[in-house]
């Protein structure tokens, strides 16, 4: 069960402004990853359904959050129909994030008051989001389906939307400054926070410290707004 509501998962969102976004199907590995995004200030964590079996991953992964990582909001990315929709709220995912916007999926979130972030990729699939109940929608590829430009466009008639990209965002102070100036209601990163070493593995310090300068540049381009 959700430890968190969605209107928690929503504001933690905005106030951080980062959700990183991984997955790996080593266990011990995404510990690790988790503790460094913690460690570096963040409070939502979105790991995405890639892989064979990623569903025993997460529920591990997130039994250890709950016990060792206070504060800590785990979700689910990838997700695109209502049956894993289904496992992994029972499961204990806090959000459930889509690459699609599909009503089932939405009404499965809603019964049990979890947060469901579809992706969208028009003016159109935002407002039918919100009208199947999202409090926050995902812009996917970011980059492809338009840029900041394309944010900044569409909260002229929406001003109310909350948008989330993911794909084509940078821990970057002049790539973060044009996605958050456009107004978006945080952004999720992936790749481009995991750097791996040649041997395949992470300088877990590094990923805390990217991910604290980072979340350091959103703080402050909130205050010169």
């Amino acid at each position: 069960m959700a430890k968190y509501t969605r209107i928690e998962v929503a504001l933690t969102m905005k106030e951080t402004g980062i959700v990183p976004v991984f997955y790996d199907p080593d266990l011990e590995l995404c510990k690790k990853v988790v503790e460094a995004c913690y460690n570096g200030g963040a409070r939502v964590f979105e790991f995405t359904n890639r892989g064979d079996n990623a569903h025993t991953v997460f529920d591990a992964l997130n039994r250890y959050v709950v016990e060792n990582l206070p504060g800590m909001m785990m979700g689910i990315g990838s997700v695109i129909d209502t049956g894993t929709t289904s496992l992994y709220i029972q499961l204990g995912a806090n959000f459930i994030v889509s690459p699609i916007v599909n009503a089932d999926m939405a009404r499965t979130c809603n019964r049990r008051k979890i947060a469901w972030m579809p992706g969208c990729g028009s003016v159109t699939e935002i407002s039918y989001a919100e009208e199947l109940g999202a409090e926050v929608v995902k812009i996917f590829p970011g980059s492809q389906v338009g840029g900041p430009s394309f944010v900044k466009a569409v909260k002229g008639p929406f001003p109310w939307s909350n948008i989330m990209p993911t794909g084509g965002v940078e821990p970057t102070e002049d790539n973060l400054k044009e996605w958050f100036e456009a107004g978006v209601h945080c952004v999720g990163i992936g790749s481009k926070l995991f750097k791996r070493k040649l041997d395949g593995s992470f300088d877990y310090k590094a990923v805390s410290e990217k991910v604290k300068s980072s979340l350091e540049i959103v703080e402050r381009l909130k205050t010169q707004h």
